[in-house]
């Protein structure tokens, strides 16, 4: 028998199963479906644990958990504001439909500021303070926005 009959086969291990081919990792969505249309032997199991992890996740939970109790409440509005932004409102004789018209917001937004339920946002609150005129913001709630000229 020469050297040109022999066949060497490199960078294929026996394994248990017999002289298969090895099992290929199917990575992505695209890899699956070729494999699919190929018609290849497929099992798609989900893996929860990776190579880093030693199976307790409990340290994880509690910090979840920790987390979940921190909860702080959203600042909100001054009912001063909101008092002040009514009585403007009224005198200027406007309806929270007007007024929210004439800011481009819905009515609804004009009406949680004058019930102080809402969480103040300083671009609503400016526009307001143009709309009637009066200071909403900062020290001298309900002064007139700009001072009187003499």
């Amino acid at each position: 028998m020469s050297d040109w009959d022999s066949t060497t086969v490199i960078g294929r291990r026996a394994h248990a199963g017999g002289s298969g081919p090895r099992a290929n990792v199917a990575r992505t969505q695209s890899e699956i479906n070729a494999a699919r249309r190929q018609g290849n032997v497929l099992s798609v199991d989900k893996k929860y644990g990776s190579s880093n992890t030693r199976g307790d996740n409990e340290g994880q939970r509690l910090t979840m958990v920790d987390r979940e109790t921190d909860i702080v409440k959203p600042k909100k509005l001054d009912a001063t504001v909101g008092k002040t932004i009514s009585k403007v409102r009224t005198e200027k004789k406007l309806s929270q439909k007007d007024l929210a018209t004439k800011i481009n917001e819905k009515p609804q937004v004009i009406n949680e500021y004058e019930s102080g339920k809402a969480i103040p946002n300083q671009q609503v609150l400016g526009k307001i303070e143009r709309a009637l005129g009066v200071k909403l913001r900062g020290k001298n709630i309900g002064e007139p926005l700009f001072g009187k000229k003499k």
